[in-house]
């Protein structure tokens, strides 16, 4: 006897392909709440964090991955954890300036078809199935995000951050670009949108585009100390959370 399929077959993402059994679309909702709530246990006590954002697929002899490393550096310099999404290229370089300079270092990681692992500079890992449910974590603790250069993904996050800015979902967190060969063209296409009131004038005041981390460190540095006081969180297990 043929052994039964799954009701939703592993990292077959055809929960987008319309309607679907309501048995399947039930299953599918408690699987995305038990990812939330696994990233809930494992992150609950590892901020106040910094996000940084980067393409996969910088190698460690390559000019931006010494500038992401150097980010990790400077944001274990101010005592923050850094988070990243966990994988190679620049995420790699900020877990690891923050691991190679006693602080702490994160990782978000998804599941791929193709094989992404974990980078080695890691305290604390975890890995989603859904690249929504990770986009939400990587934004939850962190105080300020950091975009180096990186490619489709790494545009979404940028703009689902500047989104969450512009609209109020999140308030007065620097969003800061770092690398003004490759994102100048971004900020003049996003100029352009301000001359077509697409968006208005003062959204561009969110983004700090710089090639200096002292520059970008201070920015972060000056929002966090005005806007935000980090206070410590009386340690209750509701969630069983790890240590």
């Amino acid at each position: 006897m043929a052994s039964q399929q799954p009701i939703i077959p592993p990292k077959q993402h055809v929960y987008l392909e319309g309607p679907k059994p309501r048995t399947y679309e039930l299953v599918f909702a408690f699987r995305v709440f038990k990812q939330f709530v696994k990233g809930f246990r494992c992150l609950h006590f590892v901020g106040p964090c910094i996000t940084v954002f980067g393409s996969a697929r910088f190698k460690d002899e390559h000019p931006y991955y010494e500038l992401a490393r150097e980010c990790g550096k400077r944001i274990a310099g101010l005592g923050f954890t850094t988070m990243t999404g966990g994988g190679p290229g620049i995420m790699e370089a900020a877990n690891r300036g923050a691991y190679e300079n006693n602080g702490y270092s994160v990782g978000c990681n998804i599941q791929l078809p193709f094989e992404q692992k974990a980078n080695p500079y890691l305290h604390r890992s975890i890995t989603f199935e859904h690249f929504f449910v990770r986009k939400v974590l990587l934004v939850k603790y962190s105080y300020a995000f950091i975009i180096l250069p990186g490619g489709v993904g790494t545009m979404d996050e940028f703009f689902e951050t500047l989104t969450l800015v512009q609209t109020g979902t999140i308030t007065q967190f620097p969003i800061v670009l770092i690398g003004k060969a490759y994102y100048q063209p971004l900020i003049d296409y996003m100029r352009l949108m301000v001359e077509q009131k697409t968006i208005g004038e003062h959204d561009l005041d969110l983004v700090l585009l710089t090639d200096n981390i002292d520059e970008a460190m201070e920015h972060i540095s000056k929002y966090i100390k005005t806007n935000y006081a980090v206070k410590p969180r009386r340690k209750k297990w509701w969630f069983f959370e790890k240590k």
